[in-house]
């Protein structure tokens, strides 16, 4: 199919990209690395009047760690998270995420901030950073607001940002000595959205005593899940076979998922546990653990 009649915008600046946005508000879509928002208008199931067009914004692609963040501008490309060195030796959850998103001609123009600002519950990055509990920096004519990434994906397609906001950074705080985390998903073939995805980062002292978690769900409710209870039953308990076992119990419990082409809901939901005990013990083993 062919997009209903639309009017294009280019913006060259981010004031100019936030004016637009402020006039035209929810009539109005930004257009990054395309891969979600064109197949839709091609669909006609998204139908903008207006689109704004940022990827002429200088400044908004970069990686930098400072402060005690991994700094991600919002139109860092997939593949750029996928190649950097700094995200394979410090941040391996990261590329893990990155590199199983569709293809390497869908990852050279998808960007982080796209994947994101979509909301869809089967992306990939949501449950990564929901485990890094990670933030994210709203930008409007006003200024920034920083939102925790737990607060940011607010119903099924929707988020924490305001009509006239964009989304402009992503802040993954530095992991300290002992830090682990993967991400693993369920897909029908290589590229497709996840069936089921998990996603998990933990932190181990010098005693062996996990003293942080975090586990975060695709595609298993109406939007991406945090795994309280199996985060907290983690805390203070050594990581081996039986106490990761029912932590991912405890995760599948928490799952959302809906029957489908792709699975039950039971079918899912034993997924969601297989996943997450794979996720964990890869997480332990980057942490420099070893599962017992």
């Amino acid at each position: 199919m062919i997009p209903p009649q639309f009017a294009y915008f280019a913006p060259t600046t981010l004031q100019e990209a936030l004016t637009l946005l402020r006039h035209y508000g929810s009539e109005a879509k930004l257009l990054s690395g395309g891969q979600s928002l064109i197949p839709l208008m091609k669909l006609r199931l998204a139908t903008p009047a207006y689109l704004i067009d940022i990827n002429r914004i200088p400044g908004l692609d970069y990686l930098d760690e400072r402060n005690g963040f991994l700094r991600i501008g919002a139109l860092t490309r997939e593949a750029d998270l996928e190649r950097s060195d700094l995200v394979r030796t410090q941040y391996p959850i990261v590329r893990d995420t990155a590199r199983v998103i569709g293809d390497p001609l869908v990852r050279n123009l998808a960007t982080i901030g796209g994947n994101l600002a979509h909301a869809d519950p089967a992306n990939d990055h949501p449950a990564t950073l929901l485990a890094l509990e990670a933030e994210i920096v709203a930008t409007g004519l006003e200024g920034e607001r920083t939102i925790p990434v737990a607060e940011f994906f607010t119903d099924f397609f929707t988020t924490a940002l305001r009509p006239d906001e964009m989304l402009t950074e992503i802040r993954i705080p530095t992991p300290t000595a002992g830090s682990g985390g993967a991400y693993v998903k369920l897909e029908r073939k290589v590229g497709d959205f996840a069936i089921v995805g998990a996603a998990a980062q933990v932190t181990i002292d010098a005693t062996g005593i996990c003293t942080r978690a975090g586990i975060g769900l695709t595609n298993v409710g109406p939007t991406p899940l945090k795994a309280h209870q199996a985060e907290t039953f983690l805390q203070g308990k050594r990581l081996h076979q039986d106490s990761i076992t029912q932590a991912a119990q405890l995760a599948a419990e928490a799952a959302r998922p809906e029957a489908d082409l792709r699975g039950s809901i039971a079918y899912k939901r034993d997924m969601v546990r297989v996943l997450t005990t794979r996720a964990l013990t890869r997480a332990q083993e980057r942490a420099g653990g070893h599962v017992t």
